[in-house]
């Protein structure tokens, strides 16, 4: 006579496989638990990132601007560009260009692209400098 099958109990595998079951892991190396230090400095980093990306943005959003030849009447305009050229890192004068779009392109693209590196890798050290 043919054996029933049994409902699958806690822990079977439900998909047949020939490799040996992985060992659980935990949510951190070593299974540490998740502190209140840890949760601050993985705000701070957040912050610093975002921080970062914001001020990319801002310099990248002047530079839009400036290569679409936006009215610098504008409220928009003139908040933006005040905001760039503090957050432009001393970088707006670089290089010299025939055309002063592509000068301001250029130039504040550079800024941009050191704000995203710079908070990346800040962020990064903020995370591997928490114990």
């Amino acid at each position: 006579m043919a054996e029933t099958p049994r409902p699958p109990q806690a822990g079977d595998r439900l998909v047949a496989s020939s490799a040996p079951p992985r060992p659980h892991r935990p949510a951190r190396p070593g299974g540490a638990p998740v502190t209140t230090w840890h949760r601050i400095v993985s705000a701070l980093a957040y912050a610093v990132k975002v921080a970062s990306r914001v001020a990319a943005l801002t310099v990248v959003l002047y530079a839009l601007f400036s290569v679409f030849r936006a009215n610098p009447a504008n409220i928009w305009y003139q908040f933006v560009e005040s905001l760039a050229s503090w957050l432009s890192l001393g970088l707006a004068n670089l290089f010299q260009l025939a055309d002063p779009r592509w000068t301001t392109l250029v130039n504040y693209g550079l800024a941009a692209i050191v704000w995203l590196i710079a908070g990346s890798a800040l962020a990064g050290l903020i995370r591997r400098a928490a114990p």
